[in-house]
């Protein structure tokens, strides 16, 4: 997500200098009273007018293909997660580690104590640890879901019969908040998704808790 910011940025820079350029030489053009009725051609100008917008978009699209090549490297992950998308909760299955997975419920407005969330967060959150290479697999079981976390710039379609990948690194803790962004029934808006960023020795403590 922080490259995605940067090339945002970049790119919102660049837009703003060509429209303060185009901007004033329209005005100077409406505003000025130079004539000449000799003028047949000005080669250097459309040179000039040819180069520089090709230029331009080079340097707009060569961060623009790095990052898209970022979000598709999974650099040997540490761990890999599946979620696996129901009507309408996420079941998460740490493969790594035998017999752990469960599922993920929307806590209802009636259980909210006053440190929850509405409509975010679950029961069941998915535990990860920080500044770790992380894999997430993600399918369904009935209609197309999709996986999304905002904050981590992560979005991937959840697809019955096929496994789609991503990767994370988060660098802090915390909790995110993500809920499924495909339009798949009645409950959709009711499948909130909720990663709970913490150290990798409560990462662990968490493990052999829930082992089974």
């Amino acid at each position: 997500m922080e490259q995605l910011l940067f090339f945002h940025d970049h790119t919102l820079l660049i837009l703003i200098i060509i429209t303060i350029l185009v901007g004033q030489m329209l005005l100077s053009m409406l505003f000025n009273k130079f004539i000449n009725r000799f003028l047949l051609e000005g080669q250097m100008i459309e040179m000039i007018w040819t180069i520089l917008p090709a230029l331009i978009l080079i340097i707009i699209a060569l961060p623009s293909l790095r990052l898209l090549y970022i979000l598709d490297e999974n650099l040997n992950p540490m761990l890999s997660i599946k979620a696996i998308g129901h009507q309408w909760y996420w079941s998460y299955e740490y493969s790594d580690y035998s017999n752990i997975e469960f599922d993920s419920y929307m806590v209802p407005i009636n259980d909210l104590k006053s440190f929850n969330f509405r409509l975010l967060d679950v029961d069941n959150r998915m535990a990860i640890p920080f500044n770790t290479q992380i894999r997430i697999l993600t399918t369904s079981t009935d209609v197309i879901h999709s996986w999304t976390i905002p904050s981590l710039g992560v979005k991937i379609d959840s697809v019955p019969g096929r496994l789609n990948q991503t990767n994370l690194l988060i660098n802090r803790t915390g909790l995110l908040f993500g809920q499924c962004s495909e339009i798949c029934g009645a409950n959709h808006s009711f499948m909130p998704i909720t990663i709970e960023s913490i150290n990798t020795t409560n990462f662990l403590k968490w493990i052999n808790s829930n082992k089974t």
